[in-house]
């Protein structure tokens, strides 16, 4: 088994064929079917299995996949580190980013990539966060900006910002609602993503509450539209429609009992070394994010320059269900 085969093993996988994979490659099939089959003699295991038209993997073919794609990848990104003749990051990088944190995040990262890395190419792949944390771990993409994320020893997160998850609904009269509490918010029913629901859900455990969710929309989009139809209420983070809300569009309502939020950590795989490249892009994320805190995209409109609380005033507004 060399790095040949492994090369041509992916290849049948991502075409589902060995067929089509040798007019890829442009080799005989005949030859490529001998390799696959001295590779699986020396594994002591099946990794294909032969169909009528086209190939299956097996289960340990699958497990082996993962790891001929992160040798290929590696390799590829050991071939530029050494093409590399200075220490400007250059290369390709893959960012993981979720429907919430995408349209935020990237108009200002794409801005700074080109500034301050012209030589970096940026490839973005949109995924909720779980889908985002197997891609890290499989190596399919380089760093990703996940939300309140499993801790694992192969990745290495850092955190980047803790924002409110709120409730909001269609503008209100002048004086009408200024927050929710739980039991109120336990008896109206709310339109969210499956992956906030998680989160609101298991944070909400500790309160004694659950929310009560008439319908489960994994669109960003779709749910802003909803809103501004005047159907609703929403919950989701303060960010996710943060120009709406401070357009008047829709209406932005605290929950007055609880602490619910989400934690925005950055994304990289632990056992290898980070390239030039993907540090820039991480240092990159890291400074847009603190300049959308700055500029109060993770705050209520009116609120867009909280100040340090006195620990003595803190104390009274935490038992006060404030904080």
């Amino acid at each position: 088994m060399d790095l040949r085969s492994i090369r041509y093993f992916v290849q049948i996988a991502d075409l589902g064929s060995i067929t089509r994979a040798s007019q890829h490659l442009g080799i005989a099939q005949p030859a490529l079917s001998r390799h696959m089959r001295s590779m699986e003699e020396e594994l002591g295991t099946q990794l294909l299995v032969r169909l009528p038209r086209g190939v299956r993997l097996t289960g340990p073919g699958v497990q082996f996949l993962d790891h001929c794609r992160r040798i290929v990848r590696e390799l590829g990104r050991a071939r530029d580190e050494l093409r590399s003749t200075s220490e400007v990051p250059k290369g390709r990088v893959i960012l993981g980013l979720s429907p919430t944190t995408g349209p935020m995040l990237l108009p200002g990262v794409m801005e700074r990539v080109r500034r301050q890395c012209p030589q970096v190419a940026l490839k973005v792949v949109e995924g909720f966060s779980t889908q985002l944390y197997d891609s890290l771990l499989n190596g399919r993409i380089d760093l990703a900006v996940l939300t309140s994320p499993v801790p694992s020893r192969s990745l290495r997160l850092l955190p980047l910002i803790s924002e409110p998850i709120v409730v909001l609904a269609p503008p209100e009269p002048r004086g009408g609602r200024r927050f929710y509490t739980l039991p109120e918010l336990s008896r109206t029913p709310v339109v969210t993503t499956e992956a906030i629901r998680s989160i609101v859900d298991e944070q909400l455990t500790r309160y004694g509450s659950r929310l009560n969710v008439a319908t489960e929309v994994d669109a960003v989009e779709a749910i802003r539209r909803l809103l501004l139809r005047g159907i609703g209420p929403a919950i989701m983070p303060l960010s996710t429609f943060h120009d709406d809300i401070r357009a008047g569009q829709i209406a932005a309502f605290q929950i007055a009992d609880a602490t619910i939020h989400r934690i925005l950590m950055l994304g990289l795989q632990a056992d290898r070394r980070i390239p030039a490249a993907v540090e820039e892009v991480s240092q990159v994320l890291t400074a847009e994010t603190n300049h959308l805190f700055d500029i109060g995209l993770f705050s209520l409109p009116g609120m867009l320059a909280p100040q340090p609380v006195p620990a003595r005033k803190k104390r009274k507004m935490k038992s006060r269900g404030r904080l």
